[in-house]
């Protein structure tokens, strides 16, 4: 098994180090062995198989696995806060910097690439412009973010002395990058492979200051929409979080020259992803189920709702909005507000939502009450290990 690339020599702060330098893709034999296809097709079909247990309504199921996604990429980065606090940093328009703000980022990124995925082609801007998304609010100086870096980079260690990879010399990253973008552009290679291919090589890269986990997890995403015409991708990261040495240990090994073993760790994530999108399709389902039983069935006793009560109408609200508040029900209902803000405290009575304050509205006006319901965001959970 022959290395993936070459080290080549470095000056680090008067010292002298060494980076690695990797094969362009366009130079690398990257045929799979017979074993290796067989995982690739398996976990192919499982994401087909996923896609198609999304309802024709799948905006909202969309929006949580989306959310799946997220909040597993930030948890393998060590990024994490309680998924509420999330979703409510999703709803914030003031920008405050926090975790919550900085994980629902993540989902603006992943979003973001989603709709650009069958507008064309992977470009070097693409990928700058999710790393300007995904690094709002974070700390990494302005000058760093949304451009190639221009600096040595390194992987674990304190510098390039001690690290565990010293990523390529920053002259060498343009080059590196076009590479990629032409392989990933290509569409005579399986989706899965393909993935897993572009986002090792992208993580050996390096290609920005800060944030390349997450980047790279974004361009699985945009892959396997594009290459699978999928409406949402399967939560892929939920199944690296659920392996993180496996992860590790399989892009070690790419970088050693061994693709194949690196391709079937990651078809076996895609795989569990594919899977974990049925279920979270067959959960949301059962949960709907419970709540009307709540409202009106023999459980419900004293509480039960009234047939042609708001209440009723706003559960078909969720998942589609994981935040509620009585404009937004109003809004969407055509409702007086006062009607709406009854129907949510009608189901917080029936233990669906949970109250979580109040937001100032952008203009003039009262603040509004923020409501969620903890089970639905329970599924996809703060802590992806769960998954």
């Amino acid at each position: 098994m022959e290395a993936a690339g070459i080290e080549v020599p470095i000056v680090w702060r008067g010292r002298r180090a060494r980076a690695f330098l990797p094969t362009a893709l366009a130079d690398r034999d990257l045929t799979l062995d017979t074993r290796t296809v067989a995982h690739a097709a398996r976990a192919q079909a499982a994401v087909e198989h996923g896609a198609e247990a999304m309802p024709e309504d799948f905006a909202a199921l969309a929006r949580l696995l989306l959310r799946a996604e997220g909040v597993a990429s930030s948890f393998i980065e060590g990024v994490t806060a309680p998924v509420v606090d999330i979703v409510l940093a999703e709803a914030d328009e003031s920008g405050s910097p926090s975790a919550a703000a900085w994980v629902a980022a993540n989902l603006a990124a992943v979003s973001e690439a989603i709709a650009e995925a069958h507008a064309g082609p992977l470009t070097v801007h693409s990928l700058c412009g999710w790393h300007r998304t995904l690094m709002t609010g974070s700390p990494t100086p302005a000058q760093h973010v949304g451009v190639l870096r221009s600096e040595q980079g390194w992987i674990g260690g304190t510098s390039p002395l001690d690290a565990h990879l010293v990523t390529p010399p920053p002259d060498e990253v343009p080059a590196l990058v076009d590479d990629l973008i032409a392989y990933v552009n290509r569409d005579d290679v399986d989706p899965v492979s393909q993935a897993a291919i572009a986002h090792a090589q992208f993580e050996i890269i390096h290609p920005f200051a800060d944030g390349n986990g997450r980047v790279g997890r974004v361009l699985v995403a945009w892959i396997l929409v594009r290459r699978l015409s999928l409406v949402t991708p399967p939560p892929v990261s939920t199944r690296i979080a659920a392996d993180v040495g496996g992860y590790g240990s399989g892009l070690v090994l790419f970088r050693m020259g061994d693709h194949n073993a690196w391709v079937r760790w990651f078809a076996e994530a895609v795989s569990g992803a594919g899977r974990a999108q049925q279920e979270l399709v067959a959960s949301v389902e059962r949960l709907q189920r419970e709540w009307r039983e709540r409202l009106g069935g023999p459980r419900a006793e004293s509480r039960r709702v009234r047939s042609d009560a708001a209440a009723w109408r706003v559960l078909d609200l969720l998942p589609r909005h994981l935040v509620l508040t009585g404009p937004i029900v109003a809004s969407e209902l055509a409702v007086p507000l006062k009607s709406a803000n009854a129907a949510l405290g009608e189901l917080v009575d029936a233990g669906i939502l949970v109250e979580h304050g109040t937001v100032q509205p952008s203009g003039r006006g009262r603040p509004s009450r923020l409501y969620t319901s903890a089970e639905l965001l329970g599924l996809t959970g703060s802590n992806p290990l769960r998954a």
